[in-house]
């Protein structure tokens, strides 16, 4: 008996569940605790409350949707900074911070120290409450 489509069928199933997967937590922001990050790393000085630093490529189309976004929240409040950070000139930074894709934002306190972050592009909603946070 020949089990090609039923292989193919559970193969097609796994791939369905693992997109499905990558999708929902693709933007999501996630508390953590991370490694403190010195203003001369980021290139420019510390908000007075909150640094959203986002690493991006020239080739990355969700960087660009993430950018606009999270450049309109901040550019809100007074008492914050947006920062975008080219990925491949910064492969140093890119490494310590473990940044595997791009678009990548952490969320800065105004000592360096790193209280989220999200992978993908987030929602308005969500980058809203984690600049509120901190």
């Amino acid at each position: 008996m020949n089990n090609s489509p039923l292989l193919l069928l559970l193969l097609l199933a796994l791939a369905t569940g693992i997109g499905f997967r990558i999708r929902a937590t693709q933007g999501r922001i996630k508390e953590k605790k991370g490694i403190q990050i010195s203003a001369a790393e980021i290139g420019t000085a510390f908000g007075r409350r909150a640094t959203v630093v986002q690493f991006s490529t020239t080739f990355c189309s969700a960087c660009k949707a993430a950018k606009a976004l999270i450049s309109d929240v901040v550019s809100k409040r007074d008492d914050g900074k947006y920062v975008e950070i080219d990925a491949e000139s910064n492969l140093e930074l890119v490494r310590k911070l473990n940044i595997k894709s791009t678009p990548t934002t952490i969320f800065i306190d105004a000592t360096g120290f790193e209280i989220a972050r999200a992978v993908g592009a987030p929602k308005r909603d969500q980058v809203t409450a984690a600049v509120n946070r901190l």
